[in-house]
């Protein structure tokens, strides 16, 4: 196993840049990915500054970013650097302060570092496996909601592109079902701050119905490593193939799946 914390250093070196890029530099271009999904030139110009910082730091660990093409990861997958530039691209290009560089050290299809840095709200989260996870350098732990009533959960965003019309259906009656018995629904539009807010007790459940790899390893771990539960929302082991991704404190986790599995 290779030394954590001196990956996490260099992790949290790359995150930066995004970070800062994201203060400092306007949009750009936005282009067009598919049906309402789109990517601005600074997205672009992030995943190309961090993947050649990772390249120079660790020149033997693989690279997966979002743009320019994606890519898929699994169990049989080695040691890959996965990198979300900005997650939250919507939100950032009409100036919503909610989004974030999202990076994560992926082995074997289990995060194992992991960094997610939301610079408009100066939040920086961090976890290494068995080593806790943190904002701002101090502890953070799930949260102790227990009456299902009092939680705030939060969804991830409605479907674009083909396959919407299928699909939305599903996410309608999920949101449908959280609203008659949770506190409050909300829906951030970035999945690394979803997962991250629950890790940190600010919400007390997510529920993203999709998983793709650069909008959750950073999360995963995080979330995993603050007390958090971890898994799809049929309540099988969570990994990068699974169709959907939940992560709740232990309270109302059980109370929360099954009304998942009953609306689903």
């Amino acid at each position: 196993m290779k030394d954590l914390n001196a990956l996490l250093a260099v992790a949290k070196e790359a995150a930066d840049i995004g970070a800062k890029r994201m203060t400092t530099s306007a949009p750009g271009t936005v282009s067009t990915k598919g049906d309402r999904d789109y990517v601005t030139e600074l997205d672009v110009r992030i995943q190309h500054e961090i993947r050649d910082h990772l390249a120079r730091a660790t020149p033997d660990i693989d690279f997966l970013g979002e743009e320019e093409g994606g890519g898929a990861i699994d169990e049989s997958t080695d040691y890959v650097w996965v990198l979300d530039p900005i997650d939250g691209t919507s939100n950032f290009a009409h100036g919503i302060p909610l989004c974030a560089t999202s990076l994560a050290l992926v082995h074997r299809g289990e995060p194992i570092v992991g960094v997610i840095v939301a610079p408009f709200l100066n939040l920086h989260y961090h976890a290494t496996r068995g080593g806790g996870a943190y904002c701002n350098d101090k502890p953070i732990h799930a949260s102790k909601t227990t009456d299902l009533s009092r939680a705030i959960v939060s969804i991830g965003d409605y479907a674009t592109g083909p396959g919407a019309a299928e699909k939305n259906p599903r996410r309608f009656a999920v949101t449908k079902a959280l609203a008659e018995n949770v506190e409050r629904v909300r829906m951030f539009g970035a999945a690394s701050l979803d997962l991250a807010w629950v890790a940190e007790g600010r919400t007390d459940a997510c529920v993203i119905l999709s998983n793709k790899p650069w909008d959750m390893a950073a999360g995963v771990l995080i979330a995993r490593e603050s007390s958090a539960s971890i898994s799809d929302i049929n309540d099988s082991d969570y990994r990068f193939s699974s169709r959907s991704t939940f992560s709740s404190n232990f309270y109302i986790r059980a109370t929360l799946v099954s009304l998942l599995n009953r609306t689903c």
